[in-house]
């Protein structure tokens, strides 16, 4: 519930290097405002910064990193948590049938128990959303675990006598081994927005992968999947099929609510937020309790709003507002305003937030800001619909043959269709000769390829349904860690644990396995959830067409980009200068209008790259080496 690092090397004694381990905790202060932990001890320091999800004193507080002590005393493990381990509480009850003693009983202490009982197996037993690192004071080993789903990041650097770990870079790079090298795979990472699993942007760095467990000793490292999508037949009909989809993501819900402090939710009026909220507040009224709820919305936005004809059709305020009325929620509605939005100080702090530029701007920023007014607001672990759309196939480009049937990603499919993202979003300012070289189309084209190796299939699939199981595949393994990674980066920048129970294991594996004809009924997309929420729902909210996350579409937002952009661009001394295309520079700044509307995402989306960019290579002290 925070943030994890640590630091082990087999070739010397760390006590003495407590300050270094402390200064990567420090840089993950924002992840646990409310505390700070360390266990340092010869070849292994471990360190955990605490977001309190439960009260002070409460029983189940453990302090961490938790230890286990045998009996003459010697601590046998160690161990640092990152999420929430949701079915703590049954594992709890099984590890004390086998003869476990818990000093407290908070996740942390017992998934270090359920590594004692199952060793390296143990990530098979856990539920939720987690990152872990297990130090094994026996064998002198380190065993690094990520959620099924990478919800929670892990990222780490292998030195050559051991290795450096971490939630954020940002810890990695506050250890003296990393240096913020960035070479040509990093920028295709930037821009490609197909990431691989497992890459990182820094020279160097590495994730552990969704699903994976990583185990570092003496003699070298290794990597065991202990998850992945099954293949299943589907013989359940319609009815049970719904009825299933209901059990499950109610089922989720309860488990994803357990905490000790209030948990909100994130309601945009939308189908996959709305049945969360509903679903969460029927479970606290069962208790005796409320629900709160929060939406995020732009000054004028609903009044002037211009529809986007696949990304948004309708504004989410009033849909917001509906729900909220019918579900019974106490709703907050937080409003801003274009100087909000347009505060290069918050900009920057986005950058901070991703450790990485972003071509999403005032998403990314109107995110942050959401986040800041919740943590204002006393709320400090909220629900959201991430992954819905990857589960249920919400996205239009994943049944639009067009896309869904190319021979790449179906997202990078549509970007290709518009000239501002052709390269991957963000890029068209970039130098075309450098583009060239990097050759950002083939990199996601050759990602897509061996991405598509690694489906699993049910034998006698006919054509289409293969090929919607591929789709659904890359979107919950490719497309979705990425926007989970940006979801809980933007969260925890404020000491916000997000939950999504749309990532529940038992709900992806049955969901995954249905056919398309039963998620998207009549054609309309995600009907199987729909049809699982019928009952909870008012009619315009059960049938609001699929809206993406809002953006600005006001002409003084987009002002506002052309002009920071016309300063960069004019600076010959900025870091990023030698980065840019000078004839699509000139294109940009020369537009007889800065970009405004439904459409004006794409066409900002590469000034706003450039700008980040170009803070980036300047406080992080970037060293390109292409």
């Amino acid at each position: 519930m925070s943030g994890i690092a640590g630091w082990v090397d087999f070739e010397r004694d760390l006590t003495p290097e407590a300050p270094t381990v402390r200064a990567m905790a420090a840089a993950l202060a924002h992840r646990g405002p409310d505390g700070f932990g360390e266990w340092i001890e010869g070849h292994a320091a471990l360190a955990h910064r605490r977001l309190a999800l439960l009260a002070p004193g409460h029983p189940e507080q453990v302090a961490q990193p938790a230890v286990v002590e045998s009996e003459a005393g010697s601590p046998m493990a160690v161990l640092t948590l990152d999420g929430a381990v949701t079915n703590h509480t049954e594992l709890r009850r099984e590890l004390a049938a086998k003869g476990h003693r818990f000093t407290g009983g908070g996740d942390a202490e017992v998934a270090l128990h359920a590594y004692l009982e199952w060793g390296a197996a143990f990530p098979e037993r856990l539920e939720g959303l987690f990152a872990l690192a297990v130090w094994d004071v026996r064998r002198q080993e380190l065993l690094l675990v990520r959620d099924r789903l990478g919800v929670k990041p892990l990222c780490y650097f292998l030195t050559p006598s051991g290795v450096v770990f971490g939630s954020e870079p940002k810890a990695l790079l506050a250890h003296p081994a990393l240096r913020p090298v960035v070479d040509g795979d990093g920028l295709r990472e930037l821009f490609a927005h197909s990431r691989k699993p497992g890459t990182g942007i820094f020279r160097g760095t590495r994730e552990v992968l969704p699903g994976h467990t990583m185990t570092v000793r003496a003699p070298g490292t290794g990597h065991r999947r202990y998850w992945s999508l099954p293949a299943r037949p589907h013989t359940d009909g319609p009815d049970t099929t719904v009825a299933t989809v209901r059990r499950l993501l109610s089922e989720a819900v309860a488990t994803h609510l357990r905490a000790d402090v209030p948990v909100g939710a994130m309601l945009s009026g939308g189908i996959d937020s709305s049945a969360l909220t509903a679903l969460a507040a029927r479970e606290r009224r069962a208790a005796g309790g409320g629900l709160r709820s929060f939406s995020v919305n732009f000054s004028g936005y609903a009044e002037n709003f211009e529809p986007h004809p696949t990304m948004r059709a309708t504004p989410d305020a009033p849909y917001a507002a509906l729900a909220a009325e019918h579900i019974g929620t106490e709703h907050t509605e937080i409003l801003l305003d274009t100087a909000a939005l347009a505060d290069p100080k918050t900009h920057a702090a986005a950058l901070r937030s991703q450790d990485a530029p972003s071509p999403l701007g005032d998403m990314d920023v109107s995110l942050l800001l959401f986040f800041r007014a919740l943590r204002g607001a006393g709320i400090t672990t909220v629900l959201s619909g991430e992954t819905a759309d990857e589960v249920f196939n919400g996205y239009f480009w994943a049944y639009d043959p067009d896309h869904s049937n190319s021979t790449t990603f179906p997202w990078v499919s549509f970007e290709r269709g518009h000239d501002a993202a052709a390269g991957g979003l963000g890029c068209s300012l970039v130098d075309r000769t450098l583009r060239k070289e990097l050759d950002f189309m083939e990199y996601a084209d050759q990602h897509y390829r061996d991405a598509l190796t690694e489906v699993p299939h049910v034998a006698g699939e006919g054509p289409a349904e293969r090929r919607a199981r591929e789709v659904t595949y890359l979107a919950l393994t490719r497309w979705a860690p990425t926007h989970l990674d940006r979801a809980d980066r933007m969260s925890m920048a404020h000491g916000v644990q997000l939950r999504p129970p749309f990532c529940d294991r038992a709900l992806v594996e049955y969901v995954y396995n249905v056919p398309a004809e039963l998620k998207r009924v009549n054609g309309q997309e995600k009907s199987l959830l729909r049809a699982a929420v019928a009952d909870l729902l008012p009619e315009r909210v059960l049938n609001r067409p699929k809206s993406a996350y809002p953006t600005v579409q006001e002409a003084a937002y987009g002002e506002f980009v052309r002009q920071r952009f016309g300063d960069v661009a004019a600076d010959r001394a900025a870091p990023v200068a030698p980065l840019l295309d000078a004839e699509a520079t000139r294109a940009a700044l020369g537009a007889a209008a800065a970009p405004s509307g439904a459409f004006a995402w794409v066409e900002r989306a590469s000034m706003e790259m450039v700008l980040q960019l170009n803070t980036w290579l300047a406080e992080y002290r970037v060293e390109l080496a292409l």
